[in-house]
């Protein structure tokens, strides 16, 4: 299987949901004991509620120490070279059509948020800004179209 490249914090973050879903799981477990005892569980509504949010905390555990396992963990402090845009390090662009600024983080898939201009290095922008340089100027194809940047600076 391909390793999941992760940053530090991304890992931490994961490990904390996992562990927080696994505390989870006894609660899940007695409101289904809690449920059995109503009787007849064809129409024991509380009884398919508690079994299916048990399926869904089974599935996520499940689903997040697999990507653990083939977390491939980057630490980016140790990257000091701002020459050329990595995974995990901050770049500040230059919208060339409306002269707006922007910061960007490149992370893994689990890690991006946009609300919080986290981007994963394998989507449409990160995959066009990975190898970049400053002072180059890139065209990155997204949804809704070109997005014309001028790399500014790396953080």
């Amino acid at each position: 299987m391909n390793k999941i490249p992760l940053t530090k914090e991304g890992e931490k973050n994961l490990r904390e949901e996992l562990n927080r879903l696994k505390l989870e799981r006894p609660k899940v477990i007695k409101a289904i004991a809690e449920a059995r005892e109503h009787g007849d569980l064809k129409e024991n509504a509380e009884y398919h509620a508690a079994r299916e949010q048990q399926g869904l905390i089974e599935a996520k555990i499940k689903h997040i120490e697999s990507k653990l396992s083939n977390a491939e963990i980057i630490e980016t402090s140790i990257h000091n070279n701002k020459e050329q845009i990595i995974f995990g390090c901050s770049v500040e662009l230059l919208n060339i059509d409306n002269n707006a600024k922007i910061i960007y983080t490149i992370v893994g898939e689990d890690e991006s948020d946009f609300s919080q201009n986290k981007i994963s290095y394998d989507s449409p922008i990160g995959k066009g800004l990975i190898g970049k340089k400053i002072g180059d100027q890139v065209s990155i194809t997204v949804p809704k179209g070109d997005l014309k940047f001028k790399i500014v600076r790396i953080i």
